[in-house]
């Protein structure tokens, strides 16, 4: 019985941890398109300057490397 009973209890404890994420993703305040839109410009610029910064330094490493070899 007492497995029985730890077992309820894992299902309404996972219930109520699915219930509980419903509702605070109800209070969430989702983005318009254009909102969308400019974030999505804002990570994708980010993303190319630190994609061209990493290039940058890897080719500036792999010169030092091949002056040192």
């Amino acid at each position: 019985m007492a497995f029985l009973t730890k077992v309820k209890q894992g299902f309404g404890t996972t219930f109520s941890f699915f219930a509980d994420s419903w509702a605070e993703l109800k209070k969430v305040r989702w983005p318009n398109r254009k909102e969308l839109t400019s974030y999505s410009l804002i990570v994708l610029f980010t993303v190319i300057v630190v994609t061209i910064y990493f290039w940058l330094l890897d080719i500036g490493i792999s010169e030092l490397v091949q002056l040192i070899v």
